[in-house]
């Protein structure tokens, strides 16, 4: 029997444990798994350091790195979240709806934990630590799949994890990781049906596709952040300056930073070659169209493949547009359904962004680097969903529920 199938029968069985515990259990666990975090930081962090050794030996990109490195601050703040976690109240058990019938029958609908949850992703430990709070916070058991650039950080903290598990009622093999780093272990979890009750991928284009197109297993797709600014004729240029430089530079490396800025013609022709100054201050490279070019000659050149790529990188495209159907437009071609935002003073045109623009989180006058769990106030997330069933935008605590109907009676039957 193999590795993922054997953690995965694991975590199943505890799963039937999981559904039984008390909110107060729960969270005693999760106290405990943050406490174990930062007195673990030394083993934890010598285990990242191979990492990012590995990670430069192989020519791993600096966004990438950014990605994968832990600091003490970090593990500080990871374990912060788990104890805010902990403070967010439990959804399992909530009551959505009530009804009584006109035979007699009393209907209830609850929240339930969903089961057990598939989760992969890529290079990025704190979503071992996240997707293990928040699904044993609701009852579930995970099985994770973390990407090989992260193991020896990985393997470090679960192993921490779940030895603060030991000593909760939470059964340790809630929790597992999956070691196996050859893509076969990703196929058989993608086929697990019966012991995996849905997968969560999380990271690039081309895992989060090979998950969507090939796994038997349902899926809670997250999105790639191709995510897009439009400064419209009325936009504020310090604001807009701010935004932009937020959006692209504080850290690239993350699916809510942004790739393209769309530029009203009226505000590029005043205000181009002094946004294009800032980003090459800060050696952000720029790709632009044909007249952000003419204004700006020394900006590359930006195809439409440019304008579907994801970078994480200290790449940004700039495209003029004559008007907001144009840059409505472009949004809608190559846009993720992620994160987009206006800036404007415009009201009428802040709503039909708002309203128009098919994402998961639009925003007008804001950062997309809002898009984050923590930042909406659910501690953390298991990811960013930009489908439209179940969940969508940043997945906290209720979207890893299902409902169960309860009905109570005194001996009805149907006729």
């Amino acid at each position: 029997m193999s590795e993922v199938t054997i953690k995965a029968s694991a975590a199943k069985e505890a799963a039937a444990v999981m559904n039984r515990l008390t909110t107060a259990e729960k969270n005693e666990a999760l106290i405990l798994m943050a406490d174990a975090i930062i007195a673990a930081q030394d083993q934890i962090l010598a285990a990242n350091e191979e990492d990012i050794k590995r990670g430069q030996e192989l020519g791993t990109s600096a966004s990438l790195l950014d990605r994968l490195k832990l600091t003490p601050a970090r593990l500080a703040d990871i374990a912060d979240a788990v104890k805010q976690i902990v403070a967010l109240p439990d959804p399992i058990g909530d009551v959505l709806e009530t009804g009584h019938r006109p035979n007699g029958l009393f209907i209830e609908k609850r929240r339930v934990p969903i089961g057990v949850i598939g989760m992969i992703y890529e290079a990025r430990p704190n979503v071992t630590v996240d997707a293990a709070t928040l699904c044993l916070k609701t009852g579930n058991s995970v099985v994770l799949r973390g990407g090989s650039a992260a193991i020896s950080s990985n393997r470090s903290i679960v192993a921490v994890l779940r030895e603060a598990l030991s000593r909760s009622a939470i059964p340790a093999d809630a929790l597992q990781l999956i070691e196996d780093s050859n893509r076969s272990s990703v196929d058989e979890m993608l086929k697990l049906n019966g012991l995996l009750d849905v997968i969560i991928p999380r990271g690039g284009a081309s895992l989060i596709q090979n998950v969507v197109q090939n796994a038997t297993v349902p899926v809670i797709e997250t999105g790639a952040g191709i995510c897009h600014v439009y400064v419209d004729e009325s936009g504020d240029y310090d604001m807009a300056e701010a935004i932009a430089v937020n959006g692209k530079a504080q850290r690239p490396s993350v699916c809510n930073s942004i790739e393209t800025l769309l530029l009203h013609e009226a505000f590029a022709q005043k205000h181009l070659n002094a946004l294009a100054d800032k980003f090459r201050s800060i050696n952000v490279e720029l790709r632009g169209c044909e007249t952000t070019r003419s204004i700006v000659p020394w900006v590359n050149e930006a195809s439409d493949q440019d304008y579907a790529t994801e970078y994480n990188d200290y790449i940004l495209n700039i495209k003029v547009v004559p008007n907001l159907d144009a840059a409505l437009s472009h949004i809608s071609h190559f846009g993720t359904k992620h994160s987009d935002c206006i800036i404007t003073e415009n009201q009428a045109n802040a709503d039909r962004f708002l309203q128009d623009v098919d994402a998961s989180a639009v925003y007008h006058n804001a950062s997309t680097r809002f898009t984050d769990g923590f930042e909406f106030g659910f501690g953390a997330e298991i990811g960013i969903s930009t489908q439209k069933l179940h969940a969508r935008g940043p997945m906290g605590l209720p979207a890893l529920t299902s409902t169960k109907y309860r009905v109570v009676g005194s001996g009805q039957i149907r006729s």
